[in-house]
């Protein structure tokens, strides 16, 4: 593995920190109105840029979704920077103090909607990448960017149907990193080396309808309701793990009555959900919920809803070279953690044994007002194109650079 930059690199690197590339690309995606599952021109500037530097650019849409595969190279080892273009909706946009897709910079922040989450990663992926690209034409193994415009969505036309198509393909994934917004206080302090799973439940208990004053002709729903929370909810699914908190049971919402004030209720409505470690299966916490309803006696009916299962990466090459890199820049030892909620990393984990994630401090995602430390920006850029070198980059001279290659737009 190479230590440091080459000459080449060097050289690289000189040249473009001072220049602002990743600044003013994030800028422009920002400006792109881009809520989910819009893309709003992203991927095509992106595939633009990544064209120039070499990469196979496939446009693969699926539904209302764009997706962008872009590829540099035909070896393994295969590294991929991942992330998605499409962003939450801005809630009231009185509330923000600058327009939302109007990036302004402000007592040392970018502001807009995607800063943090996650335009500024992607804008960082695009330069580092050819930055990488230009010092080392000849790198080993092959440079690849996964982008999707339903990540904020419901996830069901985005990076899963293109792991669906490389896997159909026989194309295999070495090392993957998640452009999240990862970090707590300080950039690098944190990278999510898993995430949990999670899974959803609609039970409805059927009761008897009647006048509250007759309770004997009738069979109160939510008093049975009752009954079955306090068992599910004293239950200890799992003790957790090294990397993971003990998988948790959570009531999101209720529903029941006619609005009445005499009236017993004929049905009782309860979501759940569980966010479960790999200590848990998906079949386990199933069996024991049913276990417990049926032990009581219930007329329910059960709907489940599996979000995405737990994955895990262990130590090893890429979360050592990222958090070199991550040391080398800023300073910072980096800690691993699994916390949050789902991202498409479960997606890309299943067709990639080292996934990791890795951004901007989250602080201010989904928020009114989202933001990004400029300073972070070139640091940030820096780390990714580091983690680059030291998987990728070859160990003598570089040859001839690579040929261009085409963009191809596919519909899935």
């Amino acid at each position: 593995m190479p230590e440091g930059d080459g000459p080449g690199d060097r050289q690289a690197n000189r040249r473009d920190a001072g220049d602002g590339a990743t600044l003013s690309l994030a800028r422009r995606l920002i400006a792109a109105r881009s809520v989910t599952p819009a893309d709003g021109g992203c991927q095509a500037l992106i595939a633009e840029r990544l064209a120039a530097a070499g990469f196979a650019c496939e446009t693969i849409v699926a539904g209302d979704v764009t997706n962008l595969w872009a590829r540099r190279g035909g070896e393994r080892p295969v590294f991929v920077f991942a992330g998605h273009t499409d962003v939450v909706p801005t809630g009231p946009i009185d509330r923000w103090a600058s327009d939302p897709f109007s990036p302004t910079e402000r007592d040392g922040w970018l502001y807009g909607r995607g800063a943090a989450d996650m335009k500024t990663s992607i804008a960082a992926f695009v330069v580092a990448a050819e930055r990488f690209v230009a010092a080392h034409p000849a790198h080993r193994g092959s440079v690849a960017l996964l982008i999707t415009s339903d990540e904020e969505g419901p996830a069901l036309d985005g990076t899963v149907r293109v792991c669906e198509r490389l896997r159909a393909r026989g194309e295999t994934l070495d090392y993957c990193i998640v452009g999240e917004p990862s970090s707590v206080a300080v950039l690098g302090d944190t990278i999510k080396n898993g995430r949990r799973g999670t899974l959803s439940g609609r039970l409805t208990l059927h009761g008897i309808q009647g006048h509250i004053a007759y309770p004997h002709l009738a069979r109160n729903p939510i008093h049975q309701m009752a009954a079955a929370l306090a068992a599910l909810t004293a239950i200890e699914w799992d003790a957790g793990n090294r990397f993971f908190p003990p998988t948790s049971f959570q009531v999101s919402n209720v529903h029941a009555g006619t609005g009445a004030t005499n009236v017993i209720p004929g049905d009782a409505v309860i979501d759940f959900n569980f966010r479960f470690s790999t200590e848990s299966t998906v079949e386990d916490l199933k069996r024991r919920v049913h276990a417990v309803l049926d032990g009581q006696g219930l007329d329910y009916a059960l709907e489940w809803t599996l979000g995405g299962l737990p994955f895990l990466t262990p130590e090893g090459t890429l979360s050592a070279a990222l958090a070199a890199s991550i040391r080398d820049v800023t300073g910072v030892e980096t800690a691993l953690s699994t916390s949050g909620g789902t991202s498409d990393g479960r997606f890309i984990a299943a067709l990639c044994p080292q996934t990791i994630e890795f951004g901007p401090i989250n602080a201010t995602i989904h928020k009114i007002d989202e933001r990004v430390a400029i300073a972070d920006i070139e640091p940030l850029t820096d780390v990714y194109r580091r983690t680059l070198v030291a998987l990728l980059a070859p160990p003598a001279c570089d040859g001839a650079s690579l040929a261009p290659v085409p963009t191809v737009t596919v519909t899935a």
